[in-house]
């Protein structure tokens, strides 16, 4: 039964194109480095390359670890034509943990009422969410995975050679969003060390609702995390 499920279709306008368009080139504008992702065309994505296997979201450009850039000017060019998926490179501005809804539910509930107190600025920083359910916090590059997380396969470092979609990209099951923005962060970065304190907290003290064998694992390939 499971087997025949699909996801519905999707289809982008000119509008979604220049709104892509705009919100990659203001990500480039605050030092994110972008590179286009593959187009979604109804419910699988397409990049244009010859021969390319991979139907979910990856880049579109076969070298995109040396094309991402953080040049508005060059970003725009990417979205002139196509309404590509967003792709922000990660390990560079910035790393990404990433991790299922309930442990990241629980980490930015707790999270909010500490802001206003001595560790506000370590835990202010922007929470993407995809409609997969996996929580994507942006944190300051290089700091690895605890232990606690590192032995989880379910929490996800995302550093040099990996990706993760941006707000507003659109996949198959809807629309990657913001839990908390760039602009409500200020476009700072949390610390890692305080946001993977706060997913250890929640590892102990929080059960999932479906065992964890339910939940969405990684976001599609070809991605590295680290």
């Amino acid at each position: 039964m499971w087997g025949r499920v699909r996801p519905p279709t999707v289809r982008l306008s000119q509008l979604d194109r220049v709104r892509l368009r705009r919100v990659a080139v203001r990500y480039a504008g605050h030092g994110w480095d972008v590179t286009p992702g593959a187009c979604l065309a109804r419910h699988r994505f397409v990049c244009g390359r010859a021969g390319c296997p991979t139907t979910g979201c990856h880049p579109a450009l076969e070298q995109w670890e040396q094309t991402a850039t953080a040049d508005p000017a060059r970003v725009a060019t990417w979205w002139r034509i196509r309404p590509h998926a967003i792709l922000l490179a990660t390990g560079r501005a910035f790393d990404v943990l990433e991790v299922p809804a309930y442990l990241g539910r629980y980490a930015l509930e707790q999270a909010r009422p500490r802001l206003y107190g001595a560790v506000s600025g370590q835990l202010r920083g922007p929470v993407a969410i995809t409609p997969g359910g996996r929580w994507m916090f942006l944190v300051r590059s290089g700091e690895p995975l605890r232990p606690e997380l590192d032995n989880s396969l379910y929490v996800v470092r995302h550093g040099p050679g990996s990706w993760i979609p941006a707000p507003p990209t659109r996949l198959p099951e809807g629309t990657v969003r913001w839990a908390v923005s760039p602009e409500e962060s200020r476009w700072r970065l949390a610390d890692p060390y305080c946001v993977q304190e706060l997913l250890i907290e929640a590892l102990e003290v929080v059960t999932p609702s479906l065992p964890a064998p339910l939940f969405p694992a990684h976001l599609p390939v070809p991605r590295r995390g680290f």
